[in-house]
């Protein structure tokens, strides 16, 4: 009777370890998602450039295989579990939507599109969605092609380079800029050339240290807002294929949940800007929200103190 007992509580154990991975690390379509709208309890008078945002790398990146493919979730998914930062490889070619050579059967104006349906419902309308646009071949038709397209339809669009307090943008895309798209406010990443490429976890949890200190250091300057990765790939290491974004999302994943959590019992606690991932699970997203819960962006739950 023994043994199947010891066999039971392994088996047991492995489950549960397994479901505890899948709340920071997912990479399963038919998750069931939680509504998240967390912003409606920011304070009005916050800079966007001042809270701690969940964000994902390649956000659209659903088809390719494991070469091109960096999360599960559509965007509906990654907007209902409470995403705000979207990182979108447009093309000039009718601004579709890619990464690298890999087409990823979408557009920006249907991606604008059901950001938009998404902030019209009620429980979203005080939610605030980021938006990047990196453009990729042919690169110098991109803005023109976004501003044509905007120009009669952007009232719920900030395009302006200063940093917006909460209650200004509220409802609606604000826009990010960076190099060859300038439009949207200011952003300021924390990973330098190269650091993508991994061929060791322990290395790539050193930088995302030293990234989100950075970004601490940053936050609530007004200057800019901040952006780290979370991802990464083995292509162009010698390890090759070893550590694709999903590999790597799997151990970087809990990893990063256990740094923010040892994060979260500093007094103040810090404040990271945008942190971008690859296949976050629900748990982890909530672990980012948290930053802002008891900070001068929101107000203390009923009966606690900020001490």
């Amino acid at each position: 009777m023994g043994v199947p007992v010891k066999i039971l509580c392994i088996l047991m154990l492995l489950l549960h370890t397994s479901s505890q991975q899948k709340q920071v690390f997912n990479d399963e379509e038919t998750l069931e998602i939680p509504e998240n709208a967390w912003m409606k309890t920011l304070n009005d008078d916050t800079l966007i450039s001042d809270i701690t945002i969940p964000g994902t790398h390649d956000s659209l990146a659903l088809h390719g295989g494991p070469l091109a493919e960096c999360q599960e979730w559509s965007l509906e998914d990654q907007l209902m579990a409470g995403i705000r930062y979207f990182d979108l490889r447009v093309s000039g070619f009718e601004l579709i939507i890619m990464h690298g050579p890999i087409y990823q059967f979408t557009s920006l104006p249907e991606v604008l599109s059901t950001i938009r349906k998404f902030l019209k419902k009620a429980k979203f309308q005080n939610e605030v969605v980021l938006v990047r646009i990196k453009p990729i071949f042919p690169k110098e038709k991109v803005q023109n092609l976004v501003e044509n397209m905007i120009k009669n339809n952007n009232n719920d669009i900030w395009v302006k380079p200063s940093i917006p307090k909460i209650k200004d943008v509220r409802g609606k895309i604000v826009f990010v800029q960076k190099n060859s798209f300038k439009l949207g406010i200011t952003l300021s990443e924390t990973d330098k050339k190269g650091d993508y490429k991994v061929a060791k976890v322990t290395v790539k949890e050193e930088r995302i240290k030293r990234h989100l200190e950075e970004a601490a250091k940053k936050c609530r300057t007004g200057a800019a807002l901040s952006l780290s990765y979370s991802s990464g790939t083995s292509l162009g290491t010698y390890m090759i294929f070893r550590l694709l974004p999903k590999q790597l999302a799997e151990k970087i994943n809990p990893w990063l949940y256990g740094h923010l959590e040892e994060e979260l019992k500093k007094n103040p606690k810090p404040c990271f800007g945008i942190i971008a991932m690859d296949f976050p699970g629900i748990k982890l997203i909530e672990m980012v929200i948290k930053f802002n819960t008891f900070s001068p962006n929101f107000p203390p739950p009923m009966g606690l103190s900020r001490n």
